[in-house]
């Protein structure tokens, strides 16, 4: 699934919004040293109550303008 997102660093809230076909993530991290995108994968990865490596960014790393890929079948391979 792909979900189209814009994000807005900087913001006073941490929060995501639903904005017609699209999400709008309000991130208090600056846009630099990837710190924003590590941020919206973690404050999506909880919107959408999935783990933090089945989303990643396709399209838009340096962009606010972002694609968000969620795999599903991608399963934790991690023993515990």
């Amino acid at each position: 699934m792909i979900l189209s997102v814009r994000v807005v660093p900087k913001s006073s809230r941490l929060m995501v919004k639903q904005e017609h076909e699209e999400l709008k993530a309000y991130l208090t991290k600056p846009a630099e040293d990837n710190l924003a995108n590590e941020q919206l994968i973690v404050l999506l990865a909880g919107y959408l109550k999935v783990k933090k490596y089945q989303l990643r960014i396709i399209k838009g790393q340096k962009s606010r303008n972002k694609l968000v890929e969620f795999d599903e079948n991608i399963r934790d391979t991690k023993r515990k």
